[in-house]
């Protein structure tokens, strides 16, 4: 898929594996796999990192094989997910850091277009994530406001 700001392609990422069945060698318990998920979620651990972690430490190649559903949807339903969604929470950070930066620096000319590219971003995923019922109908992109979420 093209990039949205950039002529670039942007083909590069992981491809995951086609087997839709747990390989022989994981030797995990599945009890063991939703009891740490739901530890991890509960001190504040966003899911792409719990993802992460169950990779690396517990070589689990995709929990989705394991508990049956995605991470996302296992955590929507032991109510661990937070109130916004990681990608969009991550979108208001870039945001803000932008911003402060732009304050000190006034005549920064292209990252005031990175700016209003990720603000353009963010517009666009509320957009989505209100139809879809995830944030509020009514949600509003306000820098001072977008502060005070991040803190």
């Amino acid at each position: 898929m093209a990039r949205m700001h950039s002529r670039k392609k942007g083909k590069s990422g992981r491809k995951r594996p086609k087997s839709k069945t747990l390989p022989e060698w994981v030797k995990v318990d599945k009890a063991e796999i939703e009891e740490t998920i739901l530890k991890m979620a509960r001190e504040g651990v966003p899911p792409s990192k719990i993802g992460l972690v169950m990779r690396d430490k517990y070589a689990v190649p995709d929990v989705k094989l394991i508990l049956g559903m995605s991470l996302s949807a296992f955590l929507r339903k032991n109510n661990a997910v937070g109130e916004y969604p990681e990608d969009f929470l991550e979108l208001i950070k870039r945001a803000v850091r932008l911003r402060r930066h732009l304050k000190k620096s006034k005549k920064d000319i292209h990252n005031t277009t990175k700016y209003n590219h990720i603000v353009s971003k963010i517009l666009r995923l509320a957009k989505y994530y209100s139809r879809k019922g995830i944030i509020p109908k009514d949600w509003k992109y306000d820098p001072e406001q977008a502060e005070l979420l991040v803190k």
